[in-house]
């Protein structure tokens, strides 16, 4: 039997960006897909729009919650498939064969986690790549020296969040490198790379938007590694931020 793919998307008024990541959720070829969505009580037109889909879409909640990190998780509470994989409202798949392919390398490597790579683009041009994400192949302790899958692309079989926890409300910004730290450098579950560009994600993320968000952010990095009772090395901190350079050129 083919593995079970539960997608979540996590909205909350994106009236704007909404319809291109339902529908390229929605053309994937694989058959064996759930997809959820989950918004905060959105009051521009993101329902409506969702609900012009609602026939193709497994589960739509629209409630209050205590932000993304919490959306997320209630999303995956009520997946009922073998893999999750989260797309956000901003994001969308660049093509029909996205979670295909994602299973033909959880099928040949046996994988907890499949991770690719990501194009950033303009949020008015879509066509318009402003950095490239590629990703690299994982190898031990590489999170000491700032690496970190690009989130989005990271598709992980639901019972490692059984076992390990899912994401953490306490961080505002970073929930989901503490969350990839647990899972990889921590509870060393088996990771596969597809090494292929798979999302389009418009920029404007939470914690690139500023330098304050920026310094916000590396703090909450500091903290998941204490959380963790792991050390990272003296540079690894400023080694991430850093890493992101690379992905301009």
């Amino acid at each position: 039997m083919s593995l079970k793919v539960s997608i979540i998307t996590i909205t909350f008024n994106a009236e704007k960006t909404i319809e291109s990541t339902i529908k390229s959720v929605l053309s994937q070829n694989y058959k064996n897909i759930e997809y959820i969505i989950i918004d905060g009580k959105s009051t521009d037109n993101t329902l409506n729009i969702i609900n012009n889909y609602a026939n193709q879409i497994s589960k739509i909640i629209s409630e209050k919650d205590k932000g993304l990190y919490d959306a997320i998780n209630k999303g995956i509470e009520v997946s009922t498939g073998d893999i999750i994989a989260l797309i956000h409202a901003d994001d969308f798949y660049i093509n029909e064969n996205i979670i295909s392919n994602y299973i033909e390398k959880f099928n040949e490597t046996n994988a907890d986690a499949v991770y690719a790579n990501l194009y950033y683009v303009s949020a008015t041009d879509e066509s318009k790549i402003i950095r490239k994400w590629q990703s690299g192949f994982y190898k031990p302790d590489l999170f000491k020296w700032g690496w970190m899958p690009p989130h989005p692309t990271v598709l992980i079989k639901k019972k490692c969040y059984k076992q390990f926890g899912n994401y953490k409300l306490n961080y505002k910004t970073a929930a989901d490198y503490e969350c990839m730290l647990r899972l990889i450098h921590v509870n060393k579950i088996k990771l596969a790379y597809l090494n292929q560009f798979v999302i389009k994600m418009r920029v404007g993320g939470k914690s690139n938007q500023s330098i304050k968000n920026r310094l916000n952010a590396n703090n909450e990095d500091k903290k998941a590694w204490l959380e963790n009772n792991v050390k990272p090395y003296f540079f690894t901190l400023i080694l991430k931020p850093l890493r992101k350079i690379t992905q301009f050129f």
